[in-house]
């Protein structure tokens, strides 16, 4: 029993451990990948400490309103004791030793510092609520491209491998035609050549597929000594495709960074308040208890006590500051008035990314559906050419031709979809409306 008890402990620990172990599943759709970076990110973790840095830094600032209880002490020992003059004759005056205890009390009543800092506390708050919530979006926005990018890297390497069969099967033919004495060994040769091509590609390929990976694994802090796989529902991707409005209008307020904006000029406006405010006093009541000790003999110092104590009001009023209160108050209105032309320049910049995503969303989904039709009709080309070439209706550079057709339909397809999928992502950054909570 004692044994067991003295192990409960270890337990508790490891199942914590294991309980804040990472997912390091092998399989992540794009959903997890999100999931995963928005909780281990590093920047969004910085982001989430700057929030706790300025929660305590606005808690520092706001304890000035509690009374401030303060003690000091010292001991002194007078070589050379004090002298004092009365009626023309030098008198020492004090004790050799003498010691004090002094407790000291201050309560703000009035000061600008402390009623600014209230006044903005919220403000200070939701900017830095604002930029975890920038970082969140650039986190979502650059997993989900990297997501894409090694997906169709994935991609690419399927439609290699699936070409790569072909071709050898159509080297195998061109072999046996050669050998049967139908066709010359160009043909052979031919096929020899482009199946070498595709290799050197399915080869570039993988090696892009590694870099892709890295980089995802960056974006989404994921530890690079582990791996995963990426998976993509085919149908949900194509339906993603086709199912964005494209008549949405661009609205800056949904931007994050203007209402980071908006949430800096109303600090602007407190900085501008604390600079006015500059002539009002200071008010604080203060009180002190002292503990006073003297005695010539050092053993008997603590043997009798003289205290004294006293509580006021303290009041200070800033008459003349050789304007300085001025100087400050005119930069703080320039800066306010530096930051309105920052509204002008992130609307314009705003609008401008707007038409940017949208018109390459739009091409690329025009191009989209016009490689989805060269898809299909390089298929059919593909068939009915194999068909005529076994029968000796076409040369082998018939079927060489009508493959490459299908083989770069087939990778401009796919191309194709993820492009769609990426310039969506910035429509929707640019929109305001990309997702970051999941």
């Amino acid at each position: 029993m004692k044994r067991i008890i003295l192990f409960i402990p270890a337990f508790i620990l490891l199942g914590t451990a294991l309980a804040q172990t990472r997912d390091t599943t092998t399989v992540k759709t794009l959903e997890e990948c999100l999931k995963y970076a928005l909780e281990y990110q590093t920047n969004i973790r910085q982001s989430v400490i700057d929030q706790q840095i300025t929660d305590r830094e606005i808690k520092s600032a706001l304890a000035e309103w509690f009374p401030q209880i303060n003690f000091s002490g010292n001991y002194q020992n007078n070589f050379q004791r004090p002298v004092s003059i009365f009626n023309d004759q030098a008198q020492p005056i004090g004790t050799y030793n003498q010691s004090g205890g002094y407790f000291g009390l201050n309560q703000t009543i009035f000061n600008r510092d402390v009623v600014i800092a209230q006044q903005s506390s919220k403000d200070f708050r939701l900017y830095s609520a604002q930029n975890t919530v920038n970082t969140r979006i650039a986190v979502v926005s650059n997993v989900s491209k990297a997501f894409y990018d090694l997906l169709l890297s994935k991609e690419q390497i399927s439609l290699l491998d699936t070409d790569i069969v072909l071709l050898q099967r159509s080297l195998k033919d061109a072999y046996n035609q050669y050998k049967g004495g139908l066709v010359d060994k160009t043909d052979y040769q031919r096929a020899t050549i482009t199946l070498n091509n595709s290799k050197a590609a399915l080869k570039t390929a993988e090696e892009t597929r590694k870099t892709r990976m890295a980089l995802l694994k960056l974006y989404m802090s994921y530890p690079t000594d582990s791996n995963f796989d990426v998976l993509f529902d085919s149908a949900t991707m194509k339906a993603e495709v086709a199912s964005f409005d494209t008549l949405q209008q661009v609205d800056v307020n949904n931007r994050i960074e203007y209402q980071q904006l908006q949430t800096e000029k109303r600090l602007e406006a407190y900085n501008l308040k604390y600079y006015k405010w500059g002539f009002l006093p200071t008010v604080s009541a203060f009180g002190n208890y002292n503990l006073n000790y003297y005695n010539n003999e050092l053993s008997k110092l603590y043997q009798e006590n003289f205290p004294n104590s006293y509580a006021g009001l303290s009041v200070t009023i800033p008459l003349f500051t050789g304007t300085k209160r001025i100087q400050q108050v005119r930069i703080a209105q320039l800066q306010i008035e530096r930051l309105n032309y920052n509204f002008t320049s992130l609307r314009d910049s705003i609008r401008t990314q707007y038409i940017e995503a949208i018109s390459s969303y739009k091409a690329d989904l025009n191009n989209y559906y016009e490689q989805k039709e060269n898809l299909d009709l390089a298929r059919e080309v593909y068939r009915i050419v194999q068909l005529q070439y076994r029968s000796g209706i076409k040369t082998y550079l018939d079927v060489v031709v009508s493959n490459n057709d299908l083989f770069a339909s087939q990778v401009n397809y796919t191309n194709a979809i993820f492009l769609v999928l990426s310039d969506r992502i910035d429509v929707e950054r640019a929109l305001g409306t990309l997702k970051y909570n999941y």
